[in-house]
């Protein structure tokens, strides 16, 4: 019994240090990112969200397309109060000028599908992008450093949640 305890008593010393590990990546996985790249992130996004949903709405089922037009409409007006914010001077960023090249390559791969494999490739990435948005606005609502910024991301942080919802739907 003896031998026991000190067993489990040295696992536990030898188990401590992964654990504080994990629970530090753990930590920084929900750190916000920084100004700028919470900036590139969103308007990569909306970049991507707009410029593919565009294709669904005019090659997705009927399914797709209802979806696809609120997602040009909704990420349209993200992208036009995130440039506002930008412009304003109160926040301190450059906007990207195009996708990133993660980005470029699923649009293209889009582009080349049609029927079926369009609406499975789309939706697909819908709730990726999304579950990606909404993990990127909730930590930088929670803890971004700039004040305007982590305003307007919690007042975004319910659309893009509906936007969730609505992805998970998708056939």
């Amino acid at each position: 019994m003896k031998k026991l305890v000190v067993l489990v008593g040295a696992c536990s010393l030898l188990a401590a240090p992964a654990l504080a590990q994990q629970s530090a990546t753990s930590a920084a996985a929900r750190a916000a990112p920084s100004t700028a790249d919470f900036v590139r992130k969103v308007a990569t996004s909306d970049m991507f969200e707009i410029r593919s949903s565009q294709l669904a709405a005019r090659k997705g089922d009927a399914d797709s397309k209802p979806f696809a037009r609120k997602m040009v409409r909704d990420h349209s007006k993200t992208s036009t109060e995130l440039k506002r914010l930008i412009n304003s001077g109160k926040v301190q960023a450059t906007l990207p000028r195009s996708l990133d090249p993660k980005h470029r390559s699923k649009l293209s791969q889009l582009r080349g599908l049609s029927g079926t494999d369009f609406d499975r490739v789309y939706d697909r990435a819908q709730l990726e992008a999304h579950r990606e948005a909404v993990a990127l606005f909730s930590s930088y609502a929670r803890s971004g450093g700039n004040s305007e910024l982590r305003r307007w991301s919690r007042q975004t942080l319910p659309h893009l949640e509906q936007h969730l919802a609505m992805a998970k739907n998708l056939k």
